[in-house]
């Protein structure tokens, strides 16, 4: 604990900061359940569309199969150009939201491929929107994690640091100025009792 003055101004600021950690605390403790309820969201999320992904992954795998020499392979089919996101705000945290993806498909020559390499393109394409909103979602979960762990150290240090030491320091505080007005006082009788006792002796 650093060192302060046993003064009635330090009281003072050190009552000042006890307010106003108690006042920031319950803040911080409700921002720290927020984001671990968003947190749970977002995990939740990210596992139905992992489970999405991996059921469209399934149904490329039973094409294999149907593969020619002229389809070597059905990523080909699809290339991803870009990932359209927005931006919202969670608890203070700026955070990237999956929108679309943007693809350029193969051309295909309707003559020349099979029929299914259609639904294979849509499929491929719904994969890949798949895969990008799962990296967007944990994306999200990753900034809200850093941000819960700064807020988790805020609400331990307010916890366990600050508020203790603002107490403990009022404590001492208070003491010291009680025994000051204690000697205080004491001294005041003394010197009276001196003083009527001059007088006396004068008399």
């Amino acid at each position: 604990m650093s060192k302060i003055k046993l003064t009635k101004t330090e009281l003072k600021a050190q009552s000042d900061a006890l307010k106003r950690f108690q006042r920031f605390l319950p803040m911080l403790q409700l921002k720290k359940q927020q984001l671990q309820a968003e947190i749970a969201h977002i995990t939740a999320h990210i596992e139905s569309v992992a489970t999405q992904e991996e059921t469209e992954r399934r149904q490329l795998g039973a094409w294999v199969s149907l593969f020619s020499e002229t389809v070597h392979d059905l990523a080909a089919l699809v290339r991803l150009d870009g990932v359209v996101t927005d931006t919202s705000n969670i608890a203070g945290v700026a955070i990237p939201v999956f929108k679309s993806i943007e693809t350029t498909s193969a051309a295909l020559d309707l003559f020349a491929t099979p029929p299914w390499l259609d639904a294979a393109t849509a499929v491929v394409t719904r994969v890949l929107s798949l895969k990008a909103e799962r990296a967007i979602l944990e994306r999200q979960r990753e900034l809200i994690t850093d941000e819960l762990n700064m807020t988790s150290q805020r609400v331990n240090l307010f916890e366990k640091v600050k508020i203790p030491e603002c107490r403990e320091n009022i404590r001492v505080i208070k003491i010291a100025i009680g025994d000051a007005q204690t000697a205080s006082v004491s001294r005041g009788k003394i010197a009276k009792g001196r003083s009527r006792k001059a007088e006396e002796d004068a008399a």
